[in-house]
């Protein structure tokens, strides 16, 4: 299950959150040190005024003396002096009077942690009088309780402040971001095929410099759609058309098949029959003949014009199907050429205008090794290499840069079967192969024939 992840203005706004809570506690530090500073100085100020007030007392009592009831009697009601603990030590070192714990905040403590780190380093001072001996004991621990504290509710403030932040930083940012939103908006929308929407220009410049590619780019994609759309009406359009015509010719067809065909047949036949009749008149016979051989030609024309009118875009008959009896019969004539054929018989029907592109360029082809090459041999291979129908012819002949023969015709051969293929978007290619001769490659594109079968359907 894929993790869900945080919008971008929610990451924003804990990156802004987190810069700021890095600063604070960076100057939390500061604080902390500052403050060790500041405790350090305040209790060894006061370790240092009750030190002064003890060793003035010593030098006041020292000609004198001082019983330790005297110097009890002086220390039990001060108890302790600031935050300096007292203790009373006897000549031999008893404890004679230890000051109470301080009242200020009592019983509270801090995290051991904070209290090392705050804890300063004081010395413990000694007062002699005479064999008695006042030992001060800087205490430090209610300033750290102090510090704590202050602490506590410094970072009670800051959590609160990074919290306003970053709802505030959410807030902005969502507002600064409301474009992408209508960006985002308008790409589904583009996804779905509508490209209607056009977005306004944001005040942040970047954010308008989006909304600008985008409306151009929606401005493209809707151009193309309607140019799209005007070249599938066109198509349509030729589409008709092109059934139309097809229709008409069937129909001028048939017309000329029953009223035309039929009609030289009768001719054809009344003088066969004038013929038969007229054996002993010669007079008759020659006409008549001359009638027979005129019918029989105009029947010829009739067939022709009837079969280029009855051809349609497509046909079923296989390209290997189609070359194949021409090649025979080439083969037959010429002899004196061995031609070798190696046709794919399983290639698809191909359209009959594809298809007698090829025939003619094998026609031309034949014709020019005739003609140029003096070859001996002539090897024939068609096959579907890809999205190609290729078709190759080969010969042993003179090449390329041969010299041309006394049959050579008008020159336009070779044009003629390059604008052939192109008409198809083929091409034509030659080459001479390493043992010699002459190669040609004719190919079209193999696509074209699905094309036709779907503009046909």
């Amino acid at each position: 299950m894929e993790r869900r992840r945080l919008h971008l203005r929610t990451r924003l706004s804990f990156v802004l959150t987190g810069l700021l809570a890095s600063l604070l506690i960076g100057l939390a530090g500061l604080w902390l040190q500052g403050a060790r500073t500041g405790i350090h100085e305040e209790v060894e100020a006061a370790t240092r005024v009750s030190e002064q007030w003890l060793r003035l007392i010593a030098r006041q009592t020292a000609t004198s003396g001082i019983s330790a009831d005297q110097l009890l009697a002086m220390l039990q009601p001060a108890g302790r002096i600031r935050a300096n603990g007292l203790e009373l030590l006897d000549a031999t070192g008893r404890r004679l009077y230890l000051s109470p714990e301080p009242s200020y905040k009592q019983g509270r403590v801090v995290p051991a942690y904070f209290a090392h780190l705050l804890k300063p380093a004081l010395q413990v001072r000694r007062i002699e009088f005479g064999a008695l001996a006042v030992i001060i004991h800087p205490d430090p621990s209610r300033s750290i309780i102090d510090a704590w504290d202050d602490l506590c509710a410094m970072a009670g403030w800051a959590l609160a402040l990074l919290t306003i932040l970053f709802f505030a930083s959410r807030l902005a940012l969502d507002r600064a971001l409301k474009p992408l939103e209508q960006l985002l908006a308008a790409l589904d929308r583009t996804g779905q095929g509508r490209f209607d929407i056009r977005l306004p220009a944001p005040a942040a410049p970047e954010l308008a410099r989006l909304a600008r590619a985008y409306n151009g780019m929606a401005d493209r994609l809707a151009q193309a759609v309607d140019e799209n759309v005007r070249l599938e009406s066109d198509q349509e359009v030729a589409r008709c058309l092109q059934s139309r015509l097809e229709a008409e010719r069937r129909s001028i067809a048939r017309e000329l098949h029953d009223e035309l065909a039929q009609g030289i047949t009768a001719v054809r036949a009344l003088a066969g029959a004038i013929v038969q009749r007229s054996a002993d008149q010669p007079a008759l016979q020659a006409p008549a003949h001359s009638i027979i051989g005129v019918t029989g030609e105009m029947q010829d024309g009739v067939r022709n014009i009837l079969k280029s009118l009855r051809s349609t875009a497509k046909n079923e008959q296989k390209i290997a199907a189609t070359l194949r009896p021409f090649l025979e019969s080439w083969a037959q004539r010429q002899p004196q050429i061995t031609l070798t054929m190696a046709l794919d018989d399983e290639l698809f029907a191909f359209p009959e205008t594809q298809t007698s592109a090829l025939l003619r360029v094998t026609q031309e082809a034949l014709t020019n090794i005739l003609r140029h090459a003096a070859a001996r041999h002539v090897s024939i291979s068609l096959s579907q290499i890809g999205d190609w129908l290729e078709l190759t012819i080969c010969d042993d002949g003179c090449g390329l840069h041969g010299a041309p023969s006394a049959q050579a015709g008008c020159g336009f051969g070779l044009t003629g079967m390059r604008e052939r293929l192109a008409d198809f978007g083929g091409s034509l290619v030659f080459s001479t192969p390493a043992g010699g001769g002459c190669q040609l490659s004719a190919r079209l594109p193999a696509t074209y024939h699905a094309h036709c079968l779907e503009v046909d359907a």
